[in-house]
Protein backbone atom coordinates (compact mmCIF):
# COMPACT_ATOMS: atom_id res chain seq x y z
CA UNK A 1 0.00 0.00 0.00
CA UNK A 2 1.25 3.52 -0.92
CA UNK A 3 1.62 6.07 1.86
CA UNK A 4 2.89 9.60 2.00
CA UNK A 5 4.66 10.46 5.11
CA UNK A 6 4.80 14.82 5.74
CA UNK A 7 7.12 15.65 8.33
CA UNK A 8 7.30 19.27 9.85
CA UNK A 9 9.41 21.05 11.90
CA UNK A 10 10.21 24.05 12.91
CA UNK A 11 13.34 26.44 12.25
CA UNK A 12 15.08 25.79 15.80
CA UNK A 13 14.85 22.34 15.58
CA UNK A 14 16.06 21.99 11.92
CA UNK A 15 19.23 19.58 11.06
CA UNK A 16 20.86 23.39 9.42
CA UNK A 17 20.53 24.97 12.71
CA UNK A 18 20.34 22.47 15.59
CA UNK A 19 23.83 20.15 15.82
CA UNK A 20 21.36 17.54 17.66
CA UNK A 21 18.92 17.30 15.26
CA UNK A 22 22.05 17.65 12.63
CA UNK A 23 23.02 14.22 14.29
CA UNK A 24 19.77 12.74 13.79
CA UNK A 25 19.33 13.51 10.03
CA UNK A 26 23.26 12.57 9.47
CA UNK A 27 22.27 9.09 11.17
CA UNK A 28 18.87 8.76 8.90
CA UNK A 29 20.39 7.14 6.25
CA UNK A 30 21.60 4.02 7.85
CA UNK A 31 18.47 3.75 10.53
CA UNK A 32 16.63 3.84 7.12
CA UNK A 33 18.52 1.39 5.27
CA UNK A 34 18.64 -1.18 8.57
CA UNK A 35 14.58 -0.51 9.72
CA UNK A 36 13.15 -1.04 6.33
CA UNK A 37 12.81 -4.50 6.24
CA UNK A 38 11.73 -4.81 9.61
CA UNK A 39 8.66 -2.67 9.83
CA UNK A 40 7.69 -4.16 6.41
CA UNK A 41 8.90 -0.98 4.24
CA UNK A 42 8.73 -2.67 0.59
CA UNK A 43 10.09 0.70 -1.21
CA UNK A 44 10.75 4.40 -0.07
CA UNK A 45 9.55 5.52 -3.93
CA UNK A 46 10.78 8.99 -3.24
CA UNK A 47 12.65 11.06 0.02
CA UNK A 48 12.08 15.16 -0.82
CA UNK A 49 12.75 18.05 1.04
CA UNK A 50 11.74 21.58 1.31
CA UNK A 51 14.66 23.25 3.09
CA UNK A 52 12.81 26.74 3.95
CA UNK A 53 9.88 25.51 4.36
CA UNK A 54 11.35 22.91 7.18
CA UNK A 55 8.49 19.90 5.59
CA UNK A 56 10.02 16.43 4.30
CA UNK A 57 7.49 14.50 2.32
CA UNK A 58 8.26 10.90 1.99
CA UNK A 59 6.27 8.40 -0.47
CA UNK A 60 6.96 4.47 0.34
CA UNK A 61 5.19 1.11 0.21
CA UNK A 62 4.40 -0.60 3.25
CA UNK A 63 2.01 -2.85 5.06
CA UNK A 64 -0.25 -0.34 7.34
CA UNK A 65 0.02 2.73 9.15
CA UNK A 66 1.34 1.60 11.82
CA UNK A 67 4.69 -0.02 10.82
CA UNK A 68 5.04 3.64 9.70
CA UNK A 69 5.03 4.75 12.76
CA UNK A 70 7.20 2.65 14.51
CA UNK A 71 9.44 2.85 11.24
CA UNK A 72 9.94 7.41 11.77
CA UNK A 73 10.30 6.35 15.81
CA UNK A 74 13.14 4.00 15.15
CA UNK A 75 15.43 6.44 12.84
CA UNK A 76 15.09 9.58 14.02
CA UNK A 77 12.22 11.17 11.76
CA UNK A 78 9.83 11.50 14.57
CA UNK A 79 12.50 12.87 17.03
CA UNK A 80 12.75 16.80 15.22
CA UNK A 81 9.71 16.33 13.44
CA UNK A 82 6.04 16.08 13.68
CA UNK A 83 4.78 13.55 11.48
CA UNK A 84 1.42 12.61 9.11
CA UNK A 85 0.71 9.41 7.52
CA UNK A 86 -1.60 9.36 4.46
CA UNK A 87 -2.35 6.66 2.74
CA UNK A 88 -2.54 7.48 -0.99
CA UNK A 89 -3.80 6.24 -4.35
CA UNK A 90 -2.54 6.41 -7.55
CA UNK A 91 -4.45 8.67 -10.24
CA UNK A 92 -4.98 6.29 -12.36
CA UNK A 93 -6.51 4.06 -10.92
CA UNK A 94 -8.62 6.04 -8.93
CA UNK A 95 -10.25 7.65 -12.15
CA UNK A 96 -10.52 3.74 -12.92
CA UNK A 97 -12.55 3.36 -9.35
CA UNK A 98 -14.55 6.36 -10.07
CA UNK A 99 -15.06 5.60 -13.21
CA UNK A 100 -16.84 2.17 -12.87
CA UNK A 101 -19.28 3.77 -10.43
CA UNK A 102 -21.61 5.21 -12.92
Amino acid sequence: MLFGVFATHNPESCPLNNKASRKIFLDMEKKIKANRQKFNITKITGFYMSVLEHQWVIMLDAKNAHDIEQFCIAVGISTISTVKIVPMNDFMVAAKRIRSQK
